[in-house]
């Protein structure tokens, strides 16, 4: 009977599970998921860190003239670094010293574009 064979773990699994396990050295346990070569290793709400295996990457705000996320990002070769990094972002967003934005969609999804709502709140609908 031949032995299943093991497959060899992804970049991005190996970089999750090397990060996981610093956060965890820091005092924040995290786990991860994987899947499609990415890996997403939820910290806390508003803290998903991503991989592929050659960087990690988070977001840290949102740029309104842009209209999109900031992120930051760092070599996944360094998850020492990058945990420290992480863990800063952490305390920030625990002591709740970062913007209510972070937390919320951002304002074009939250919009009614179609004037749904305000036809449902007019006189007139009633």
């Amino acid at each position: 009977m031949a032995s299943p064979r093991l497959t060899p773990l992804s970049p991005a699994v190996r970089a999750a599970q090397q990060l996981c396990h610093t956060l965890d050295n820091q005092g924040i346990a995290a786990g991860f998921h994987a899947g499609f070569g990415l890996a997403l290793i939820p910290v806390w709400p508003g803290l998903v860190v991503w991989s592929d295996g050659s960087r990690f990457w988070w977001r840290t705000g949102w740029d309104a003239e842009r209209r999109r996320f900031t992120y930051d990002r760092h070599p996944a070769t360094d998850p020492t670094h990058a945990a420290l990094r992480i863990v800063t972002r952490y305390a920030q967003l625990r002591a709740g010293q970062s913007p209510p934005e972070l937390l919320a969609e951002p304002p074009e999804l939250l919009a009614d574009p179609a004037g749904i709502l305000a036809e449902e709140d007019s006189p007139a609908a009633r």
